[in-house]
């Protein structure tokens, strides 16, 4: 083992469950906390040579693991959850259980570019100047032609258990 990673080791053994504590008095969730903990050491390990030079690399940890969670914040707080499937439901049979009918309803409706962009970044995980350059246009059109899409979908996405249940 060499030095780095011997001294890796000894930080990690020495500041896990400091660290592990100070996450979790913020997020207030263990398996939370643990994941984002070990998603900071693992950013650590990534940096060592810089981070063992920070001042307070204990610190660094707590800080990493808790901008994590503000990321995760960020990406997920608009997210409206899907209602289950029915099981009492038949569909054509080529994509049930794979992607909801209500999702595939409402693509349907969007304007056909939207739901090139929505295939291309969200289900195929492109990022934008990949999908851009895959559709012939310019990168800020992609983002605007998603951010409508998002925007169409979250809406009768999360009013369709409203009319469902008028009836």
């Amino acid at each position: 083992m060499d030095t780095d990673s011997a001294g890796f080791a000894e930080f990690y053994q020495a500041a896990r469950d400091d660290c592990l504590r100070a996450v979790f008095a913020s997020v207030g969730d263990r398996q939370a906390a643990e994941d984002l903990v070990a998603e900071a050491f693992a950013r650590a390990w990534a940096n060592w040579r810089k981070v063992r030079r920070h001042p307070a690399p204990r610190a660094w940890v707590v800080r990493t693991a808790l901008n994590t969670r503000v990321s995760w914040w960020r990406r997920t707080r608009r997210e409206v959850p899907l209602p289950e499937p029915r099981a009492d439901v038949a569909g054509d049979g080529s994509l049930d259980g794979v992607v909801d009918r209500a999702l595939i309803t409402a693509l349907r409706r969007l304007p056909v570019r939207q739901r090139q962009v929505v295939a291309l970044r969200l289900f195929l995980d492109l990022d934008t100047a990949a999908t851009a350059k895959t559709l012939g246009i310019a990168p800020g059109t992609v983002t605007a032609h998603l951010a409508r899409a998002v925007a169409t979908l979250r809406e009768e996405l999360s009013s369709a258990p409203r009319e469902e249940s008028r009836q």
